[in-house]
C-alpha cells in the first residue's frame, strides 16, 4: 500500500545538496521500489504539482518522477495557439484524470536548445512563492526507469521546463535561485 510522504520545505538543508547516484544493482531493490511508489503515491495527493524530486522528501538520491499531466498542459497549450480567437471548452480545459508517471533515475543531460522560453514556476518545497525565469525550450536526458532499463527522452516547452526544474533538485538548486523575479502567490 502506497503512502504519502512528507514534502520538506526550504530552508532544510537536504534541498541544498547534491544528490546521490543510485548503483543501478539497487534500483530493483525494495528500498528504491518503495520509494518510488511512495512518491507516485505522494505527488498523486499533492495539488497543484506535477514533478517530484527524491530531495524533496529527504531522500538525496538522484531519483525524480513526472507526471504525464505536464504533456497535458503543453498539448492544451498549442490548441490555444491553434484556436486563436476561437471559444471553446475544448481549448480552455482537459480531464483531470489518473496520470502516469514518468520516473527518471541518475539523469544525465544530454542536449539542450539555444533558445530559452521565460515561464512561471512555483515549487512544492517552496510554497507560497513563485517566480519568472527563463528556461531551455528543448532538452534530451538520458536515465534508467524504475525497471533499471537505461532511456533517452526528450521533451519540449512545459514538459522540459519540469524536467530542468527536477534535475535542478538534484544539483541542490531551487529555481528561486535563478529566478528573474520572485512574487507571493495569493493564498499565503
Amino acid at each position: 500500500m502506497p503512502n504519502k510522504l512528507q514534502i520538506i520545505y526550504t530552508p532544510n538543508s537536504i534541498l541544498r545538496q547534491e544528490a546521490q547516484d543510485v548503483a543501478v544493482d539497487q534500483i530493483k531493490s525494495k528500498k528504491i521500489q518503495s520509494l518510488i511508489v511512495n512518491m507516485k503515491e505522494t505527488l498523486k495527493v499533492t495539488p497543484d504539482g506535477v514533478g517530484l524530486a527524491a530531495p524533496q522528501v529527504n531522500e538525496s538520491l538522484r531519483i525524480f518522477i513526472v507526471s504525464e499531466e505536464a504533456e497535458e498542459i503543453d498539448r492544451l497549450e498549442l490548441k490555444k495557439q491553434a484556436a486563436k480567437g476561437v471559444e471553446s471548452e475544448d481549448v480552455d480545459s482537459y480531464e483531470h484524470r489518473e496520470w502516469k508517471y514518468y520516473v527518471f533515475i541518475n539523469p544525465i543531460v544530454k542536449k539542450t536548445a539555444k533558445r530559452k522560453l521565460s515561464g512561471t514556476e512555483g515549487c512544492l518545497s517552496v510554497p507560497g512563492k513563485f517566480g519568472s525565469l527563463a528556461r531551455q525550450e528543448k532538452i534530451i536526458v538520458e536515465a534508467y526507469n524504475e525497471h533499471g532499463k537505461k532511456f533517452t527522452r526528450g521533451a519540449t516547452r512545459f514538459f522540459a521546463r519540469v524536467l530542468q526544474h527536477e534535475l535542478d533538485h538534484l544539483e541542490g538548486i531551487l529555481f528561486i535561485d535563478k529566478a528573474e523575479e520572485l512574487f507571493n502567490s495569493d493564498k499565503s
